[in-house]
């Protein structure tokens, strides 16, 4: 039964003010104090496992009509389990940020100007069905010395569940916060408004999901938001390229995982090289489950692989084994295409001459430019980051994999010596 206004405002202030509060006493912690936070939710996943599985079992029951990659996002499973736990207990070991000193100068009346790292305070991330947004989003906010309210989709509510638990059981055997870490009492859908059009609340909403939900955000939202928008990713392939390597990288693009938000949604394919690519690539794709949705030009050389694509096709998240396929004039006509239709997110080229791979970075704005490589790359873990909260596809304050410097701010500290304006 929905809430009424009243009580979801109490529930949001309830949030806000214990929130704010752990999020204090974070920045006042030390780091020995967020490490053992760290590594006692690396310990408990591993010890809590099958309580994991059990829990989200009830959320795959629950949900039997997802479509099969959106069911392979929600599922945990021992060794999902198992890695999330090595790659949490790895976080611990990313450097200091809070605190930390990125620039520093003596001003010509002797006042050192000092720019030093800062946590954003509290921060909601709404997201839909990833559970291990769950653990990625709490550990690195905290290690960043920062809270977080955590309100996941309804189709994961048992797991994050159990996940909460286990976060609330870390911060309390690390002397911190349990509060650091929260999820909403209530699942009706007023409360997220509530929360992000809530002025003076949180310091920082971050939506992670489809379009509906990343719009409904910024809508209600009065505070600010960055958008970890939908993934129209493409990977062009010009006619320069190395086929067999561009074979490797379109399948790895597509079918190594298609439910997430770096898998390539659309290739494209140079003209130039059409007649010999698209039958190769078309078959490759074809080969490990894809269904390829052509063009005109693609169909007319790959009929036995391909399907024809609807105007829909264009610009679409399949999130799935399905991609558009089309083939381009040269460069231009790849870039023109991604302009239209891509997502800021990221954008590949398989090119052996570098001045086209050159112009093709200059050429395209997206998070992450990937030249002969998988557009599956564009992740914190790969990127030297360590880990990441999800991919910005806004520039303010972060473009592209969230880690622990894009948790924090950067201010100003002044160390003088009487010094005053004049």
């Amino acid at each position: 039964m929905p809430l009424g206004a009243a009580a979801i405002a109490a529930e949001v202030e309830r949030l806000i003010a214990a929130g704010r509060a752990a999020a204090l006493a974070l920045f006042a912690s030390d780091r020995q104090s967020r490490q053992r936070f760290v590594h006692k939710t690396a310990a408990l996943l591993t010890e809590q496992a099958q309580n994991l599985v059990q829990a989200n079992a009830r959320d795959l029951a629950a949900n039997p009509n997802l479509s099969s990659a959106l069911r392979d996002r929600l599922r945990l499973d021992a060794d999902r389990i198992s890695a999330m736990a090595r790659d949490t207990a790895a976080v611990a070991e990313l450097p200091e940020v809070v605190g930390a000193i990125v620039g520093r100068q003596t001003m010509p009346n002797g006042l050192v100007v000092e720019r030093q790292r800062v946590p954003l305070g509290l921060i909601a991330i709404i997201y839909e069905a990833r559970p291990n947004v769950t653990i990625d989003a709490a550990v690195l906010s905290v290690l960043a010395g920062n809270a977080v309210i955590l309100r996941g989709g309804s189709e994961a509510a048992h797991s994050n569940q159990a996940l909460v638990e286990i976060l609330r059981q870390a911060l309390q055997f690390a002397a911190l916060p349990p509060d650091a870490v929260q999820i909403p009492t209530t699942r009706d859908r007023g409360l997220v408004d509530a929360l992000v059009g809530r002025p003076g609340g949180v310091d920082l909403a971050i939506p992670r999901g489809g379009t509906a939900l990343i719009e409904a955000v910024t809508r209600a939202a009065r505070v600010p938001v960055i958008q970890h928008y939908q993934g129209v990713c493409h990977l062009y392939v010009d006619g320069s390229a190395d086929l067999a390597m561009a074979t490797r990288i379109a399948v790895n693009a597509k079918a190594q995982r298609p439910g997430v938000c770096n898998a390539m949604e659309a290739l494209l394919i140079d003209a130039a090289i059409a007649d010999r690519a698209v039958p190769v690539l078309a078959q490759a794709l074809h080969q490990a489950g894809v269904q390829v949705r052509g063009c005109p030009r693609t169909l007319a050389r790959a009929a036995a692989t391909a399907i024809a694509a609807t105007d829909a096709d264009y610009g679409r998240e399949f999130l799935d084994l399905q991609c558009l396929c089309a083939v381009v004039d040269g460069l231009e006509g790849a870039m023109d295409h991604i302009r239209r239709y891509g997502s800021h997110h990221t954008e590949a080229i398989v090119a052996s001459d570098p001045a086209i791979a050159d112009a093709f970075v200059r050429g395209v704005d997206a998070s992450c430019v990937a030249i002969n490589a998988s557009t599956r790359l564009n992740d914190g873990s790969c990127l030297g980051l360590g880990a990441e909260i999800g991919i910005s596809t806004t520039k303010l304050h972060a473009y592209g994999p969230m880690g622990l410097e894009a948790l924090t701010a950067v201010r100003f500290v002044a160390r003088g010596q009487g010094q005053v304006r004049t």
